[in-house]
């Protein structure tokens, strides 16, 4: 249903995936470039929306402030404490980082509350997010061109 929708979808998900809300965007973004849609512009729609997702997440971590984060985001002591080992250990480099499964989310929101400058952060999550759809795009074109 989701591949119907096309573009909007993708980025409906991405950005849904990039947030504090357990989703994956890969398959559908896999689906479309099997569907033949133009890899270029379905890597680019699920970079931005993952990037805007980031940023919401950014943004509540700056905005929403503790109680926002346990009451409601009900974000565990642990979580929040592995983002911010990996800010303790390698600064904001670490937001590279954020596409990984688990630890991504917090580490955007850990972004936010530790004040990571927002052009920074931006830059930081768009490079990670980029190469990791560049990447799922990769092989799902050269997998496809294999099957051939």
């Amino acid at each position: 249903m989701l591949l119907s929708h096309g573009y909007p979808a993708l980025f409906l998900l991405s950005f849904l995936a990039s947030t504090l809300i357990p989703l994956g965007s890969e398959w559908l973004l896999a689906l479309m470039l099997i569907s033949h849609r133009d890899p270029v512009a379905t890597v680019a729609v699920a970079t931005i929306g993952n990037l805007l997702g980031a940023c919401t997440t950014y943004w509540l971590g700056i905005y929403g402030g503790p109680w926002l984060i346990r009451r409601v985001l009900r974000i565990d002591d642990s979580a929040e404490e592995r983002a911010k080992e990996l800010y303790r250990r390698y600064g904001s480099w670490s937001l590279l980082f954020s596409w990984l499964p688990v630890v991504g989310d917090p580490l955007c929101l850990a972004g936010g509350l530790l004040r990571v400058g927002f052009a920074r952060f931006s830059l930081l999550v768009l490079f990670g997010k980029l190469c990791r759809y560049a990447a799922v795009a990769w092989l799902t074109l050269g997998s496809t061109h294999l099957l051939t």
